[in-house]
């Protein structure tokens, strides 16, 4: 029978677990009946390095490939992918082939040379939660969405950053052959065939912008000082010497969240590091890092990160608490 067609764009300066990762998967499926022809094409055909250094190996320039009958499209992202998308014959062999696939998709940052090649608009797509803010600025015609591990729109499919491209492929597997093949790719490959959570539980980097005046960077590092005390807004308004009324206006337009969501926001990352690090009862946490009571922290931390503390905690506790 005739194999699907899975085409996996590369270009210099891209994130190889993009593409690795992914390719497994469908190999993988391959194997149980998936009749998957994985093939690789770069704007040149040979030795195309990655961001990290790790040279691998194109099979096929865009020009030796034809762009029809492709099956699934899977664009690697990466650092590199700024370049890439101002590559004229690039984008136009993207568009071509996206336009007779039966799915287009994009890992990580991968989504900048779909939105490029004029393929999202009005789709709702994610990216790593890093780049959201510049896919929102840049591509206002896109609903940007970097809570899930992965979206599918239609027949797009995008993923957030590097590692989401195998939950991704796993689940383009899962739409060929079923769950019970796609949950045998998984054991494996020893990956969860549906992560839970989302993207927020594995950042602890702020998501807000940076505060542009000292009133509000007083503020902020009031907070960031003791994420356990009381921070009311008149509590902030005296570190920042503003009126409550002034500092909650001036707090929302600098950081682009509200007095009480970024207080929020710090406590739930305090909480998750202690999580981490080491075995503190959950009450003792929840305390410490002003929730109050355990309740209050699992339940923020579901509204948040879309799983427990104590699954957080069991999931990315660090090798040297143990």
């Amino acid at each position: 029978m005739t194999k699907r067609r899975i085409v996996f764009v590369i270009f210099d300066g891209f994130q190889s677990l993009d593409l690795v990762g992914p390719y497994e998967v469908f190999q993988h499926g391959d194997r149980l009946g998936g009749r998957y022809a994985c093939e690789i094409v770069a704007p040149t055909g040979g030795a195309v390095r990655s961001r990290s250094g790790l040279v691998l190996h194109a099979e096929h320039s865009l020009a030796e490939r034809d762009p029809a009958g492709v099956d699934t499209l899977v664009v690697a992202g990466g650092r590199g992918v700024d370049r890439a998308r101002e590559d004229p014959e690039l984008v136009g062999w993207v568009r071509e082939a996206a336009a007779g696939a039966r799915r287009v998709a994009s890992v990580c940052s991968g989504v900048f040379l779909l939105a490029a090649a004029g393929l999202l608009e009005g789709r709702r797509v994610t990216t790593h939660w890093a780049r959201e803010r510049q896919l929102a600025a840049e591509h206002p015609e896109i609903a940007a969405d970097c809570g899930p591990i992965f979206i599918r729109d239609g027949r797009i499919w995008t993923s957030a950053g590097v590692t989401a491209g195998m939950d991704l492929a796993l689940a383009l597997v899962e739409d060929d052959l079923g769950r019970d093949a796609a949950h045998a790719v998984a054991r494996e490959l020893v990956l969860f065939l549906r992560r839970p959570g989302n993207q927020a539980q594995f950042s602890v980097a702020m998501a807000t912008r940076p505060p542009a005046t000292d009133p509000i960077r007083a503020a902020v590092a009031a907070i960031q000082a003791d994420p356990g005390a009381r921070h009311s807004v008149l509590d902030l308004a005296t570190h920042a010497a503003l009126s409550p009324r002034h500092l909650q206006r001036r707090f929302t337009a600098e950081t682009g969240v509200t007095p009480a969501g970024y207080v929020e926001q710090v406590r739930v990352e305090a909480a998750q590091r202690s999580l981490a690090e080491g075995d503190e009862p959950l009450e003792a946490i929840a305390r410490r890092h002003g929730f109050c009571t355990a309740e209050t922290l699992r339940r923020t931390f579901h509204r948040r990160l879309g799983v427990a503390p104590s699954e957080y905690r069991a999931r990315f506790r660090s090798t040297t608490a143990l």
